[in-house]
């Protein structure tokens, strides 16, 4: 099975998990706040290891790394009630600059005793797989990367007791620690079986201290730690990503959204749900919506910006140059091809995006452009939004800005509502005003919904297991080919099954 893997954007976790325990053990959930990669709370852990300053916020080589990154990834690719789980060394999130590659990474806790991972956040894939008796793999002295301050482990299977596998190169079901605490009750420890890759040879980018320590896929495969944490009964089949203005944000394990948030289906990729792929009917651009706008797109939360099939995107970017009152501006080096001048009294009106889909639920994304700043402020803005040269788009980081996105795979639906990211209860989240002044509930006037329309308007917004409790012992042999940043797996054999995956990342 193929797994496509779309752009990435950079977020740093810490997963042994923090968990606030209810009374039923379903309804659990674990998150973790995540940091952008350019982030100042990033800033502040220094430069890179070649001494290269960090990119001034919404500078040329800012925009320019973070689309190098999403170009590479097209290329690769064809509710309250809940409790709340987050990483026991702390929920923040790091994103670490170019010493990894620009990715958002979190810490795990793996094995008895524990030991901890520092791995990257992948929503397009569903392996989680760290470094392992190693032949031949990245750096993992902290003296190799100037933003670390301890060195990187990597697994060893036989010092597990929790492990029966002891074999490098092969897939092992292990521990995955979490921490639960509650309101209501003290902390207390709760732990997961998950299988994960033990991987002892890297190559490519990998080498190059791009997730050295390891990577988590939150795909929607079975083998994802997502999926088993939903068949050990402590979470519901879900989980959300929430991202803030700040480029800061949280993931939370468990999570299906508030009963405001509106909602669309997943749809399968050859009759398999592989991927988060949903149906757009239509684009809105200011008081329009544009016919023969309609394509499928993957939600990749790993991708900086938006991609639009091609013939979609050309509709949509000229609808926006008729409608912005902006004339035109060609800046050197940016990626964007439709940019505009400011004026002295600074940036005009710019017109809503959104998107409409099968399920007359909308979108409307909180600001579609980004702002290029001189020394003297903002000298302009560009709608960030690129052709991606295939018939499939990609819902990109930028729009999801503002937005509590809801990977509901239990019942196969992406939801989404207007959050501040700070708490989970409609009650605390705090309604965000568009950044184009409009309201959150507005749609073109010509694809208001009527009196009768079905149509939704836009949200404004444990225990240490025993000995015999230990995994079974499972031993599937795989080699780690790795891409240019990402792997493919080839899964070769198995105790259980004779057969062969291909993930491409």
């Amino acid at each position: 099975m193929e797994i496509w893997k779309v752009g990435f954007a950079a977020m740093v976790v810490g997963l042994t998990m923090v968990v606030e325990c209810g009374v039923v053990a379903a309804d659990m959930l674990y998150s973790s706040k995540l940091v952008h990669r350019f982030s100042d709370e990033v800033r502040k852990l220094g430069v890179s290891r070649n001494g290269e300053v960090w990119p001034q916020h919404r500078s040329l080589e800012y925009y320019g790394r973070l689309m190098s990154s999403d170009l590479q990834r097209q290329k690769m690719k064809l509710g309250p009630q809940f409790q709340l789980l987050f990483p026991s060394e702390g929920s923040k999130t790091m994103p670490l600059g170019n010493d990894f590659g620009w990715l958002h990474y979190m810490y795990i806790d793996i094995g008895t005793p524990s030991v901890s991972f520092l791995i990257a956040l992948d929503a397009g894939s569903d392996l989680l797989w760290v470094p392992c008796e190693c032949v031949q793999c990245a750096p993992l002295s902290a003296s190799y990367y100037s933003s670390l301050d301890k060195d990187l482990n990597e697994y060893n299977p036989s010092g597990s007791s929790t492990n029966d596998t002891s074999t490098s190169g092969v897939l092992v079901e292990d521990i995955l620690h979490l921490a639960s605490g509650s309101r209501m009750a003290a902390n207390s420890s709760a732990r997961a079986p998950v299988i994960f890759g033990c991987g002892s040879k890297q190559t490519g980018g990998y080498l190059n201290g791009v997730a050295p320590d390891g990577l988590l896929g939150l795909g929607p495969g079975e083998i994802s730690v997502p999926s088993r944490l939903a068949k050990a009964g402590l979470v519901q089949n879900s989980f959300s990503l929430c991202f803030k203005e700040d480029d800061s944000g949280r993931i939370f394990f468990g999570d299906q959204g508030p009963a405001s948030q509106q909602k669309t289906s997943f749809l399968p990729s050859d009759g398999q749900f592989v991927t988060y792929v949903v149906g757009v009917e239509s684009c809105c651009v200011g008081s329009s919506c544009i016919e023969q706008t309609n394509f499928k797109a993957i939600v990749d939360s790993g991708t900086s910006f938006t991609f639009l099939p091609d013939q979609i995107y050309d509709r949509v970017v000229k609808e926006f140059d008729r409608e912005v009152n902006a004339s035109k501006a060609s800046f050197e080096g940016y990626p964007w091809q439709y940019c505009y001048k400011s004026s002295s009294e600074g940036l005009p009106k710019i017109p809503s995006f959104t998107l409409k889909f099968m399920t007359n639920s909308t979108f409307i994304v909180q600001d579609p452009v980004f702002v290029i700043y001189g020394s003297q402020g903002a000298v302009g803005f560009c709608l960030a939004v690129e052709p991606s040269g295939i018939d499939i788009g990609t819902i990109g980081q930028n729009f999801m800005t503002g937005y509590r996105m809801v990977f509901d795979r239990e019942n196969l639906k992406l939801g989404w509502s207007l959050s501040d990211c700070q708490d989970l209860t409609d009650s605390n989240r705090l309604p965000m005003t568009p950044a184009n002044g409009s309201s959150p509930n507005s749609l073109p006037t010509d694809q208001q919904n009527s009196p009768n329309s079905s149509g939704v308007a836009p949200a404004v917004a444990g225990r240490t297991p025993s000995k015999s409790a230990a995994p079974t012992n499972r031993r599937i042999s795989f080699k780690l080919c790795l891409t240019k940043l990402l792997f493919p797996l080839l899964l070769v054999s198995s105790n259980f099954r004779q057969s062969m995956y291909t993930l491409t990342l």
